[in-house]
């Protein structure tokens, strides 16, 4: 049975081509479909203008009536290659992290990092100008997410993958995003997506080739099996526990210019 009018909003990157290629043609799921950063994700929840998202897994405790559904996320068991913090000096010797505004669970995964692994207490500052990491002062470093990142890979003298030392420090897998429903949302939407999703994991390669990714600088698909792990287990949720009871609260300034 075809089911339609569920509102979706997905993140707008390459690594969740997977999760809208299933949802587009696995053939039971007609939804309307809501594409933005992390941080749109949110926007579009919070606004009404979706029911069911992929939500920035650092956002979840702040929701009312919601639930955390289906058996899938945004997640890595290591190196996850795509949420990294930049910089020229190692990180004990940082001053300033810019952050990246699309984000919200990375911002606090680099406070927690910062607090409890590096032990540094740097300035935080709001980053929405990305040509600015071109005028990197010595001890300055950026936390870049998503697609983007692959443009910055090699241009700095230090980096370090969020999920590596995330799970250096904890020995556990950590996940970024989360799918989340309102209470009340129906259950064959529910039903429809977690299908979807299955589908659509299992069509990595099609959804690469479908959204253009094959032909990249870089290796798109070894990005999507390797560094990402889309399944929500009970592990990844231990993860998320953690994070959350630590309840850091990052607030960046402005950009100081």
């Amino acid at each position: 049975m075809m089911v339609t009018g569920a509102r979706i909003a997905a993140v707008s990157y390459l690594n969740t081509i997977p999760f809208i290629y299933g949802i587009q043609h696995e053939g039971n799921l007609r939804a309307d479909l809501l594409l933005a950063p992390p941080a749109g994700c949110y926007e579009n929840y919070i606004s009404g203008a979706a029911d069911i998202t992929l939500m920035p897994s650092a956002m979840v405790p702040t929701l009312k009536s919601t639930n955390i559904i289906t058996d899938y996320c945004i997640g890595s068991s290591g190196r996850v290659r795509t949420v990294a913090l930049f910089s020229n000096v190692p990180v004990a010797q940082v001053r300033r992290v810019f952050l990246d505004a699309h984000s919200r669970t990375s911002v606090q995964l680099v406070g927690y990092l910062a607090a409890n692994l590096w032990h540094i207490t740097p300035e935080w500052y709001d980053l929405r100008d990305y040509s600015q990491v071109a005028f990197a002062q010595k001890e300055d470093a950026f936390l870049l997410i998503g697609d983007k990142v692959f443009d910055h890979e090699g241009l700095f003298n230090y980096s370090y993958d969020l999920a590596d030392e995330w799970n250096r420090l904890t020995g556990m897998p950590f996940a970024f995003a989360v799918w989340v429903a309102r209470k009340g949302t129906s259950y064959e939407h529910i039903d429809a997506l977690q299908r979807a999703l299955t589908f659509g994991v299992e069509s990595i390669w099609e959804a690469v080739v479908e959204h253009g990714f094959d032909k990249k600088p870089y290796n798109a698909y070894e990005y999507l099996t390797q560094n990402i792990d889309f399944v929500f287990n009970a592990e990844k949720h231990s993860a998320l526990q953690k994070f959350w009871d630590a309840g850091l609260k990052i607030e960046p300034r402005s950009n100081p210019g």
